[in-house]
Formats: structure tokens, C-alpha cells, sequence
């Protein structure tokens, strides 16, 4: 199960190289965020973590760590957040928890239509944090 998590850890990090790291801090808090197709998992994989494989569908992963522990070890948050595509149709994001090891990811998928664009606003809520990350991304059928 860790060799699964460390390969889908090295696909969300490596998934899209055009885009700079994306994190915002937030207080104590380092929260990395990252958008992607769904095809760019194994089958085993979005089978693993119960995330439909589609041309349609991308995934929103967001990992939150403490800095102000040795480590800056993941914590657990609450996320709530929505995607607004350029005719103004919101989706809500619906964020679960996913758990290996010490690792802490919130993962939500989203379907869309080929060339469409979205503009991310993701509400972290983290023991009396709380901050807002927003961006946008355009996904593509492959």
C-alpha cells in the first residue's frame, strides 16, 4: 500500500512540469494543492483510492503540513471548495480524507468538457487557521 501512495505522490508532483510548485502558506500552516487528469493514475491506482479513471475527469489533490512542528509533519484540515468554469457554472468540490502512513491527502474529483477552464477557490480550515487558496487550470481530453 506505501509503494501505491509513493507513486501517486510522485505522479501528483510530477503531473503537470509546466506549472511551478503550487502551495500558499497560511499561518503555521504549507498547503500544496495540485489539479490533474484522472488519466494520469494507474488504473490500480484510481482503483486504490476509489477515484474514477475518465477522459472527463481530473482530480484536486490538497496536502496540508504544519510548520511549526519538527518535520512539518501532514495535519488534518477541513476543505470545502468549488470550480467555476468561464460561463459562470460552479461545482462544488467534494473533498475526502486519504490516509497511508503519516501522509494526510484530500482529494476531490471533477468533471469536465474538453478546453474547459476553471477558477479554483478552496477553503482550508485547519485548528483555528484558516485561509483561502485560489487558481485556475484548463483541462483537456486526451
Amino acid at each position: 500500500m506505501i509503494r501505491i501512495l509513493c507513486l501517486l505522490s510522485a505522479m501528483l508532483f510530477t503531473a503537470l512540469p509546466a506549472q511551478a510548485e503550487q502551495l500558499k502558506n497560511i499561518g503555521n500552516l504549507e498547503v500544496h494543492y495540485s489539479s490533474f487528469p484522472s488519466t494520469f493514475l494507474t488504473p490500480e491506482v484510481a482503483n486504490t483510492y476509489r477515484i474514477t479513471r475518465s477522459r472527463y475527469s481530473a482530480v484536486v489533490n490538497v496536502t496540508v503540513l504544519d510548520t511549526s512542528a519538527t518535520g512539518k509533519p501532514a495535519v488534518t484540515a477541513q476543505l470545502s471548495g468549488k470550480a467555476r468554469n468561464l460561463l459562470g457554472t460552479e461545482k462544488k468540490l467534494a473533498f475526502r480524507e486519504v490516509r497511508e502512513g503519516k501522509a494526510i491527502y484530500y482529494i476531490a474529483e471533477l468533471n469536465h468538457a474538453n478546453e474547459e477552464s476553471f477558477k479554483f477557490t478552496i477553503d482550508v480550515f485547519q485548528n483555528g487557521t484558516n485561509g483561502e487558496i485560489k487558481f485556475e487550470q484548463t483541462f483537456y481530453v486526451d
